[in-house]
């Protein structure tokens, strides 16, 4: 359990506040957000690389598939989704921080078509580097998102690191028969996309100190927009597959999505919803390092069009921290599911194209 340290003197929580606004946290970090996950074709390898375990007939979703969470059937009508993410820090302002990391950990619950119950902190801090003021305001941001969730916080775990770490453990209850997983698409189901994609090259505009005042807020603004779509979602029927677009990029977690339906999916590029700045900053040449990886990963399962501009592959791969929500439903439920995800987030999300009986693959028109 996390441990609430000895209260500082007044000299040295003077210190603390008045330096806090210098600190930038993303100095502490290699890489930040969702940025910093470990590439897919490394993650497969890692993976494939594990014993079999137990699996019990009550796990319902496992490791088996590329799935958002863990989902284990208690009895008819409830089943509990559990999910961990944490990373390093994608923007300086700890409160953000706090925020942003828990908003995307809570989102792999509702994607599952579930609701949060519960939420533990995952904490790594280098205490000798930052003080116990900017650790608490990270710790706060975390708080005030488990208080917009309608959760507790209830505990979690610290420890001393190099670099800072923050995230949460979350657990959710579902309907059995509502879960919605990444596997379930069907041939002809229209893609909507929750969130506008570029958080990946805002961050990266944000190192190299380009981003805008502007583009700052339109940053935080989508990366703490809970996803609580995803529990109306799932109890509408025509609503197949879900999934939340993160460290992978929109390819891919489309990817993901055709592989576990055996389908294809086409993608219309110009449909795309886009943060104005995150498409000034990538045409000008603002991406990150984990989109290179991604694009060598899962790049041979994914055709752009021949005479498509480089920006354009950075975009697809661009990592989004705290992304939105991939969406594959029946064209006659789009009008429900729009008005699903107005009713949480005040925006309809974007129809981006369809997916297609074929093999598993992804072409971008």
């Amino acid at each position: 359990m996390i441990t609430r340290p000895a209260a500082p003197d007044a000299r040295s929580a003077a210190y603390s506040f008045k330096n806090m606004n210098q600190i930038k946290l993303t100095e502490f970090s290699h890489g930040g957000g969702c940025g910093c996950k470990i590439a897919p074709a490394v993650l497969s390898e890692l993976l494939a690389s594990m014993p079999p375990g137990v699996v019990p007939p009550e796990l319902l979703v496992g490791t088996d598939t590329a799935d958002d969470a863990a989902v284990y059937q208690l009895n008819d009508r409830q089943a509990i989704v559990a999910t961990t993410d944490f990373f390093t820090p994608i923007v300086d302002n700890p409160r953000d921080f706090g925020r942003i990391a828990a908003t995307n950990a809570l989102s792999d619950v509702y994607a599952m078509g579930a609701q949060p119950i519960l939420a533990l902190a995952i904490v790594g801090m280098p205490l000798d580097k930052l003080p116990a003021a900017v650790i608490g305001e990270i710790l706060k941001g975390g708080a005030d998102v488990c208080r917009d969730a309608g959760i507790p916080l209830a505990g979690g775990h610290s420890i001393d690191v190099l670099e800072p770490i923050y995230g949460l453990v979350a657990l959710g209850v579902v309907d059995p028969a509502r879960v919605r997983t990444n596997a379930g698409a069907k041939a002809g189901d229209v893609l909507i996309l929750s969130k506008p994609l570029g958080i990946g090259i805002l961050s990266g505009g944000l190192k190299k100190g380009l981003l805008s005042d502007e583009g700052y807020a339109q940053m935080v603004r989508w990366t703490t927009t809970l996803n609580r779509a995803g529990s109306r979602l799932a109890d509408l029927d025509g609503v197949h597959a879900m999934t939340d677009v993160t460290g992978f990029g929109l390819g891919g977690h489309l990817l993901e999505m055709c592989r576990g339906a055996g389908l294809s999916a086409e993608l219309r590029f110009d449909d795309l919803p886009v943060i104005d700045e995150a498409r000034a900053l990538v045409i000008g040449g603002v991406a990150t390092g984990a989109s290179t990886r991604n694009w060598a990963s899962y790049g041979g399962g994914i055709e752009l069009a021949v005479d498509a501009p480089e920006w354009h592959r950075k975009l697809i791969t661009d990592p989004q921290t705290s992304g939105g929500l991939l969406i594959a439903c029946a064209p006659e439920a789009v009008d429900a599911v729009q008005a699903a995800i107005v009713a949480e987030q005040g925006e309809p999300g974007r129809l981006i194209g369809q997916m297609k009986a074929g093999p598993a693959r992804v072409s971008v028109v």
